[in-house]
């Protein structure tokens, strides 16, 4: 567990994230998803606020499972449309010194030869600030579009995800030796061919005989996020993942989560204590309870729920615009994304109708709001630090830059009070800085 909170702001490159119909509020700027002034802007803030990094969701495809088409999505601005984010980081990088940057990424429809080159380049650029969030991609519209008849099954995209990962360690951490790169004028050598290794893998769904294109980058391997929820997502979050971010309601799903990784990185030969957890939470603050309450009733007012709805529906592979509002939702098995199904039926002590579940999921989808003072807001960080036992937060926004803003300039200042934050970061790069390490940790698959 870390001796201090670690902050990062999970936002999208898109109109609307994880709250939809926000983009409809006074004084939002979603719409300006497209503009670089916007994304630099928010990365002085974050910055400012000691954020770690900005956390990049990301999605291919659309959501046109509710209702059977992608209407809604479209109509809604559900996540679409959205633009790549990894185009912004040098833009983000070069107007700060020490604010990291996790991109989300499918093993799906990626190769690892060309992802490895990918965030090599990006490392490079940012001097060490990058994270890989690693994730399977869930909708059939994306398997549609990218030219596959059907979408892979769940299992078999974690099994090319494991295998996906296998090779791009072998990129990142065994094709070049450290001192390979040699620039030696005098002799005309740049880097010593004996110390560049071919990575010759030849597996079940990728044979790349390497070496890496790339020189090593400052971090090598990019920080690893994983958010696996399913059973088999959570064994491969346990064996690859530095960093957890978890996307549970409730303070006592989230500490069963820690508790079920922790248990399986041991299995897997690694220090439980290497892995760090990451919630998704909704600061929603103001300067009185009645600011912060009055607040709250506008997000909740500016609310989709249709949109919520269609959201979900993506998530879960279920068209919920053909069931009843006050029906019970009951626990399935699904080919998209189970956490999500787990959230609201298999760890929670309370039934969930389809009505609750876009109440709730309307600010922020599966994870717990907290509204209030500075104050409140920051008693209940500290709360989830002390007795949850998590390492950070994954902060959503709402009003986008409203949200962080506030968060920044009214709760930021009560944690370093409390010394729950530093006021600086402490090491080099995005690894140091959040687990006071150079690289992977020791019993990482990364390492062997």
């Amino acid at each position: 567990m870390s001796d201090r909170l670690h902050l990062n702001l999970f936002t999208m490159n898109a109109v609307e994230h994880v709250s939809v119909g926000s983009w409809r509020l006074p004084g939002d700027q979603s719409h300006r998803y497209s503009d670089l002034e916007y994304w630099t802007d928010v990365a002085r803030t974050a910055e400012r606020g000691g954020f770690d990094a900005v956390f990049f969701a990301d999605v291919r495809g659309i959501y046109d499972v509710y209702g059977d088409d992608r209407d809604t999505a479209v109509e809604k601005a559900v996540q679409t449309p959205s633009n790549d984010p990894a185009y912004l980081v040098p833009a983000m990088a070069e107007v700060t010194d020490d604010l990291g940057f996790a991109i989300t990424k499918s093993t799906s429809y990626n190769h690892p030869y060309q992802l490895a080159r990918e965030f090599s380049t990006l490392d490079h650029l940012t001097d060490g600030r990058v994270a890989f969030n690693v994730v399977t991609s869930y909708l059939e519209s994306a398997a549609a579009n990218l030219g596959f008849e059907e979408r892979m099954d769940h299992d078999e995209r974690y099994d090319r995800a494991d295998e996906f990962m296998d090779v791009a360690y072998a990129l990142w951490e065994h094709s070049w030796d450290d001192d390979a790169v040699r620039r030696d004028r005098e002799n005309a050598t740049y880097a010593d061919p004996e110390r560049v290794h071919a990575v010759d893998h030849e597996g079940e769904h990728f044979d790349v005989p390497g070496p890496h294109g790339a020189e090593p980058s400052p971090q090598r391997t990019p920080v690893l996020y994983q958010a696996g929820s399913s059973d088999r997502g959570r064994e491969f979050a346990a064996k690859h993942a530095e960093a957890v971010f978890v996307s549970q309601p409730s303070a006592d799903a989230v500490r069963d989560y820690v508790d079920d990784l922790r248990e399986r990185a041991t299995a897997h030969g690694r220090d439980p204590e290497d892995l760090a957890f990451f919630p998704g939470i909704v600061p929603i603050v103001g300067e009185t309870a009645a600011i912060a309450e009055a607040k709250h009733d506008a997000y909740r007012d500016a609310i989709d729920t249709e949109g919520v709805l269609a959201l979900l529906s993506g998530f879960v592979d279920v068209d919920l615009s053909a069931l009843d509002a006050d029906q019970k939702l009951e626990h399935i098995e699904t080919e998209a994304i189970q956490g999500v199904v787990n959230a609201f039926t298999a760890n929670d002590d309370r039934d969930w109708t389809v009505r609750e579940v876009a109440e709730f999921a309307g600010l922020g989808t599966t994870s717990p709001v907290v509204v209030g003072t500075p104050e409140q807001v920051a008693d209940e960080f500290e709360q989830w630090f002390d007795e949850v036992g998590v390492d950070g937060f994954n902060v959503k926004e709402v009003a986008r830059p409203g949200s962080l803003r506030d968060f920044v300039d009214l709760v930021v200042p009560e944690l370093r009070e409390r010394d729950l934050l530093a006021d600086s970061p402490a090491g080099e790069t995005l690894r140091e800085r959040t687990f006071g390490r150079r690289g992977l940790p020791g019993g990482h698959p990364g390492r062997e």
